[in-house]
């Protein structure tokens, strides 16, 4: 049974995209996946994003997305939103993917929009709307254009809000004036995919967020969306600023690369990442170290 939602948190407020576990020898560590969810959903997580970007799903197997997806129900579904990503940019594997992870046991799913091949509006309307047709699951459209290399405009996300179950778009557009229209005029739930714009983004009717940074301080996220839920602006803004570092370290290289060295040093699972990404070197985790201590996060 998938936690309560509302239209308006249709998957919660505070969510995390969560990487994938390795082994040392880069085999998918269920187990440490199981550890791992069960951590951030302890911390204050009322959602997981799993076979995301962040989970290096450019690199992991249908399979393995399926076998993720259902040992991370198995640790946390009974508590947690469990959101598959099932997106590509071929529409009839983006299909089969949705319904692998509604097989598996997902709560919903992240569909993001179809990258490289650079489709027109009416091509992202019938892709998405395809995704949303292959199961009885809620959907997420996530709107990247930096990977992407292609914005999905206002007038097609009041199209794709008319589906009933296209329900949330995740914003990673960076372009608050754009958000703005949206949020008014598709009655989408929205959630921010930009970490350093996510109380920007509650300011212009964002229901929460989908966090790299939650993966170590998914109770500042909280706590920021509460104050400024409550009417506290300067109390969510404090917290917004003392998150700075946070949000600039994970993203000073590559965010997966960024985050699997934070959580190792906080002896978390994490592991290794998949090619073409590779390691961080000695100075940039240092550098890391150096931002998250900056950010209150508690290191080993």
């Amino acid at each position: 049974m998938a936690p309560t939602s509302t239209p308006q948190t249709p998957f919660g407020r505070v969510l995390t995209a969560m990487v994938t576990p390795f082994t040392a020898d880069g085999a998918l560590d269920l187990d440490g996946a199981q550890r791992l969810a069960t951590h951030l959903v302890d911390a204050g997580n009322d959602g997981l994003i799993v076979n995301g970007t962040t989970g290096e799903s450019p690199t992991t197997s249908d399979a393995e997305k399926a076998q993720l997806v259902r040992a991370v129900v198995e640790a946390v579904g009974d508590r947690a939103h469990v959101v598959a990503g099932a997106g590509t940019n071929h529409t009839h594997h983006s299909a089969e993917l949705a319904r692998a992870a509604e097989k598996a046991g997902a709560h919903g799913l992240l569909v993001v929009t179809p990258y490289y091949n650079k489709p027109p509006q009416e091509g992202l309307v019938r892709h998405f709307t395809a995704v949303a047709d292959a199961t009885g699951l809620p959907v997420m459209v996530y709107d990247i254009p930096g990977r992407s290399g292609v914005a999905i405009d206002t007038e097609t996300l009041v199209r794709l809000a008319d589906h009933p179950r296209i329900v949330a778009n995740k914003d990673a557009k960076g372009d608050l004036g754009a958000t703005s229209w949206a949020i008014a005029r598709s009655g989408l739930a929205w959630y921010s995919g930009d970490d350093m714009l996510n109380l920007p983004q509650l300011a212009v009717g964002a229901a929460g967020f989908v966090s790299v940074a939650g993966h170590f301080v998914a109770a500042d996220l909280r706590a920021m969306t509460d104050a400024y839920l409550a009417g506290d602006v300067r109390k969510a803004t404090e917290i917004h600023q003392k998150l700075l570092p946070v949000f600039t370290g994970l993203f000073r290289t590559q965010g997966v690369m960024t985050t699997k060295a934070g959580l190792a040093l906080q002896g978390l699972p994490a592991g290794p990442v998949r090619l073409p990404l590779v390691e961080l070197t000695e100075q940039e985790t240092e550098q890391l170290r150096r931002d998250l201590t900056a950010g209150g996060v508690q290191l080993g």
